[in-house]
């Protein structure tokens, strides 16, 4: 890829009907919070796209129906279930505002079942060649619960994957019980990326839940200082101008839960090449795409350093690539990278991204005969 001239940046977003997603284990408590959030004059405007109507509390506020499915609730949200895929359901509701058969809306909640991997659906926003034209991905909420989240991370994967996701974790059921440091231990180790918010704050607003920017151009700076500021940013370490340092979050043991779901992050101060840089994305996304779950960076370009790149990707998806006009304020110019794999060597994306950068590093197998050969002389093993 040939890079642009600083001044004609080389990416730009698509924009389109900004989509929010909210998942969560059975049980969980999504329900009951999109109930509760379902008044807020900030969702007027909005299609709800539920499994069950039945699983919603709109008796009260249900005004008429739109045919074959579609309803109009009383403070003028939409409303209607999933019919068939989730793709056939978005097209069918553009379709039906573009030609007037509903009235407009502004953005799309999707309420997902508690069992639902959310990857496919972020991909069917992201990488659907005539939906990504009309819809774009704003973030994903993943409702954890206080008094059973430890437990319900450990017995199954679909929650790991629902968290490890996540632009936002809700802390639901916080009133029955405050959540414990090994909870929220747990959700940093499975998703440093993350907000975290209670659903018993009754400061919390819809606009407040929903619009994280996460995927949104126009607000990505403001999403970006947030996670440059936040405590995962600011891990100690002794920064080299140019070499890679590593973050790791590790996951419990594979045995027990049946995947090996962790996150690194690593950080990087000497500019990068754009060609590295997409090659190693390249690579990244086409041999292990579907052990990669999530991705999140911000880039110090060689092309102008004064400008950071800031990526996203879920799985082999990635949302188009924004550059923004400067570093947020306060923040260190340096790469950040934090990638949320499952069921790879711990290690390995570190090394590739080493590889990519020319930046010297020991490789696994090197490292084991240095670390572990009984033959090896005392004080040479390495550290690394």
């Amino acid at each position: 890829m040939t890079p642009a001239s600083p001044s004609k940046p080389a990416w730009t977003a698509p924009r389109g009907v900004p989509v929010s997603i909210l998942t969560g284990f059975l049980g969980a408590g999504k329900t009951t919070l999109l109930n509760r959030l379902i008044r807020d004059p900030w969702l007027s405007d909005a299609a709800l796209i539920i499994n069950e109507f039945g699983d919603i509390g709109i008796d009260h506020l249900l005004v008429e129906s739109s045919g074959d499915g579609v309803i109009e609730l009383s403070d003028g949200c939409l409303c209607c279930t999933v019919r068939g895929e989730l793709v056939d359901t978005l097209a069918d509701l553009m379709d039906r505002m573009q030609s007037g058969r509903i009235r407009p809306f502004s953005r799309v909640v999707i309420e997902t079942t508690g069992l639902a991997d959310p990857v496919p659906v972020m991909q069917s926003v992201i990488g659907h060649p005539a939906l990504g034209q009309s819809y774009r991905l704003e973030g994903l909420v993943t409702v954890v619960d206080a008094v059973n989240g430890l437990s319900t991370l450990a017995d199954h994967e679909e929650a790991r994957r629902q968290v490890a996701v996540a632009d936002t974790l809700v802390l639901s059921k916080t009133g029955l019980q405050p959540p414990s440091d090994e909870l929220r231990a747990r959700l940093n180790d499975l998703n440093p990326l993350a907000r975290i918010l209670d659903a018993g704050d009754a400061r919390l607003t819809a606009q407040g839940l929903f619009e994280s920017g996460a995927y949104d151009p126009g607000k990505r700076s403001l999403d970006v200082a947030r996670w440059l500021n936040s405590k995962d940013a600011d891990h100690d370490h002794d920064h080299g101008h140019g070499h890679v340092h590593h973050h790791h979050h590790h996951a419990h043991d594979v045995n027990r839960h049946n995947a090996d779901i962790r996150a690194d992050s690593l950080s990087f101060e000497r500019p990068i090449s754009p060609d590295a840089l997409m090659m190693f994305l390249d690579l990244l996304r086409s041999a292990h795409g579907p052990n990669l779950l999530r991705m999140k960076a911000i880039v110090k370009l060689a092309d102008d350093p004064s400008r950071p790149l800031v990526l996203h990707a879920v799985q082999s998806l990635m949302s188009e690539p924004v550059r923004l006009p400067a570093w947020p304020a306060g923040a260190k110019e340096e790469t950040r990278l934090v990638v949320i794999t499952r069921d790879m060597p711990q290690g390995f994306v570190g090394e590739l991204f080493s590889a990519f950068t020319d930046e010297p590093g020991i490789g696994r197998p090197d490292k084991a005969a240095l670390t572990e050969n009984p033959l090896v002389i005392p004080g040479m093993a390495s550290s690394r």
